[in-house]
């Protein structure tokens, strides 16, 4: 039987929270609902969808709408077992605290230092795109790079300051993107209803989405090959989580964010995409830009491409600033428990891991090498996120392992829980058959498959690691 919010581990700030022995440190509550609810849409869409979008709209056409849809099902059912098991015992951080629970402290260790290495990966694959999105404007892609570094620098800052204040930011940044995307799809109904024409002749229409190919035009092949991008996409939808230890009201927030989901990904996956391949045919798009801008630049509103332009930059801002908190919490997480070094599990003043953001934030700026490599936007992005893609399959699969094993722990709390998963007895084993597939799927093309080669590399890294000195630490065990 759970024991609830009985003394957190150790190294948690001096206000006490629910479940705290007074005198202990830990992170504030600070989040409030309107925060988590718009840091679980923040978090979900960003330039896997503003920007990868058009290149694997080019490799799939109309069938990347299905893989979307299949991929939003399989992560519905995956959070919804992350969210049990939180509710399960508040004193859960992050998933790097039950993964350590349920399944063993080695799966604690590598759970929280791959989530962590994944998301400087993906903040540093977002400061690629912001790149790419100041030089549509300034056209110098040395000058774009150092607006890019100052645009860094502010979001270290403001998650410097307070958990509020992150809160904020990241509210108002996935604000602008959703009304950016309704707009975006009210507009191409618009075109579509009243038969747009633009400059070259092209009518919007929503026959685009099976006349011209069908709605698979480029076979199995390429509809399997646009999965790596849009598994990119959906990296952040965990992130709900990893924010759960900063929710005022986690019973509450917790489940309305997690069943919001599927409602959100038709709206701003499925819907945003079919308007954007009616107005402009799947083979028209530009794979080496974001379609969101380039569907007004073909439609000839180059005022409207500069806003959309602006609001790319932004939903790539929210992105890496979600990237940024996420890092620092999960080494701050690492910390707590013994994993690093326990200068990262120091809070500054203002109740935050100033010294984790610090490091996680200089190797976010790896991208700026990697795009000196990679030559152009579009070719250092693809580096990159195929990394992300590969390591967000590792930490989905031991999601679902930890909630396999938390069924077999506790049936009696799973029986009692209010937020079960549905179909608990057989959608972890469809979980982890479909995140299965989907790297044997990455090892088909030749892009990801360097990385899938390689990534291995990081798991070898951290068993000698743990071998040699992780599974000596004694940690607490929740539960």
């Amino acid at each position: 039987m759970t024991v609830k919010n009985e003394g957190p581990p150790q190294g948690s700030t001096s206000m006490t929270q629910p479940g705290q022995a007074p005198g202990e440190e830990t992170l504030n509550r600070e989040l409030s609902n309107r925060h988590i609810q718009l840091i679980a849409i923040g978090g979900a869409i960003g330039t896997g969808l503003f920007m990868g979008s058009g290149k694997a709209i080019s490799l799939a056409g109309p069938s990347l709408l299905l893989s979307y849809l299949i991929i939003g099902t399989m992560l519905f059912f995956m959070m919804r077992a992350m969210g049990e098991m939180f509710l399960h015992d508040l004193r859960y951080k992050s998933f790097q605290d039950f993964s350590r629970v349920m399944i063993g402290p080695w799966a604690g260790f590598f759970a929280g230092w791959t989530y962590w290495i994944l998301w400087v990966v993906t903040a540093a694959a977002e400061m690629i795109v912001i790149v790419g999105y100041f030089d549509f404007w300034i056209q110098n892609l040395n000058v774009s790079m150092v607006c890019t570094a100052v645009l860094l620098a502010a979001l270290l800052g403001s998650n410097l300051l307070t958990v509020k204040l992150f809160g904020e930011l990241e509210f108002w940044f996935a604000l602008i993107k959703i009304i950016a995307i309704i707009a975006l799809i009210l507009v191409g109904a618009y075109m579509v209803v009243t038969r747009f024409t633009s400059p070259d002749g092209t009518v919007a229409s929503v026959a685009y989405l099976w006349n011209r190919g069908g709605v698979f035009p480029t076979g199995l092949t390429g509809f399997l090959a646009a999965f790596q991008l849009a598994i990119f996409s959906f990296i952040g939808t965990e992130l709900i989580g990893t924010a759960a230890a900063e929710t005022a009201d986690p019973h509450k927030t917790l489940p309305k964010a997690i069943n919001a989901i599927p409602v959100r990904i038709v709206i701003f996956y499925v819907f945003a995409l079919a308007a954007i391949m009616s107005v402009t045919p799947w083979d028209k798009v530009n794979s080496e830009m974001s379609p969101f801008v380039n569907v007004f630049n073909l439609a000839g509103l180059t005022a409207a491409a500069s806003v959309m332009n602006f609001v790319v930059l932004t939903s790539a801002s929210s992105s890496s600033n979600s990237g940024i908190f996420s890092t620092s919490r999960m080494l701050y997480g690492l910390s707590d428990t013994g994993y690093a070094p326990k200068r990262f599990a120091r809070l500054s003043s203002r109740h935050v891991p100033a010294n984790a953001l610090i490091l996680s934030v200089a190797l976010i700026c790896i991208a700026f090498p990697v795009l000196k490599i990679g030559g152009t936007v579009m070719t250092a992005f693809q580096m990159v996120s195929s990394v992300s893609s590969i390591l967000v399959l590792f930490i989905w699969g031991l999601i679902t392992v930890a909630y396999i094993m938390y069924r077999r722990k506790f049936p009696q709390d799973h029986q009692a829980s209010a937020f079960k998963v549905p179909g608990a007895s057989f959608m972890p084993w469809v979980l982890m058959v479909f995140f299965c597939f989907m790297v044997v799927v990455l090892a088909l093309d030749a892009q990801t498959r360097i990385a899938l080669y390689l990534t291995p590399v990081w798991f070898i890294v951290l068993a000698i690691i743990w071998n040699r000195s992780g599974k000596k630490k004694t940690v607490p065990s929740h539960g």
